[in-house]
């Protein structure tokens, strides 16, 4: 009983780090509104969650300002977001799961303390650089590549441009890119972008047109090329 309590709080403590790790800005602040809302739990709760990990030396609070994760606690969260990727990847490449399925196994799995199991699975992929979304996997330091792709909005008429990458992996999005046909590493030429609604049409695979509108570009993250009539 006393185990099942520690590791209950070993997995919430976790998931705080992590989600502190995907909201930080680019000062590396997340507000406790933000956190409680990401975490579907009151502000009281995160308040008390962030003054234990900040016992802990994993981030730094003070009151009403944000959370800042200490590099202490960046590191922890990375290795978290490690297993987390490479078990969705070990799930699509291994085990022939779709992408839009990998997301709540890998929420358990990435809890799991046994170090071996996520070396002989990432040996066992050829050592991957990024998950299934394209998200890059950080390595054993925790340390993470800032891939600095573009969305497909910032693309113009002309170009060229390889999808790497995606900002939303939910289901649902998921779902609508399968219906689309549209994977990681499918390549599409830009054909318009229409003034009114910022939506772009767009050629790939054997379709003549494809129109996406801003929503879905600015969530898909590509490679430009360059082309004759085009610069990047």
């Amino acid at each position: 009983m006393i185990n099942q309590i520690v590791q209950m709080a070993s997995t919430t403590e976790e998931n705080y780090l992590k989600a502190l790790f995907n909201l930080a800005n680019e000062k590396g602040e997340v507000n406790i509104s933000e956190l409680a809302h990401q975490l579907e739990v009151s502000m009281p709760t995160a308040n008390s969650m962030v003054k234990t990990l900040q016992k802990s030396g994993s981030c730094i609070y003070e009151k009403y300002k944000p959370v800042v994760l200490t590099p202490k606690g960046k590191k922890e969260a990375a290795l978290i977001v490690r297993k987390h990727r490479l078990t969705e990847m070990f799930l699509v490449t291994k085990m022939g799961f779709g992408w839009e399925e990998v997301h709540e196994i890998a929420e358990q799995v990435e809890h799991i303390h046994a170090s071996k199991f996520f070396e002989r699975m990432d040996e066992m992929m050829g050592y991957p650089t990024v998950d299934p979304h394209g998200s890059p996997i950080p390595d054993k330091q925790g340390r993470i590549q800032d891939l600095q792709f573009k969305s497909l909005s910032e693309a113009k008429p002309g170009q060229e441009v390889i999808l790497a990458a995606l900002s939303d992996s939910s289901t649902e999005f998921l779902e609508y890119l399968n219906s689309r046909k549209l994977t990681l590493g499918t390549e599409l030429k830009i054909i318009s972008k229409e003034a009114f609604d910022q939506s772009i049409v767009v050629n790939y695979l054997d379709s003549e047109k494809e129109t996406l509108s801003q929503k879905v570009c600015e969530k898909l993250l590509v490679k430009i090329y360059e082309s004759k009539n085009s610069s990047q």
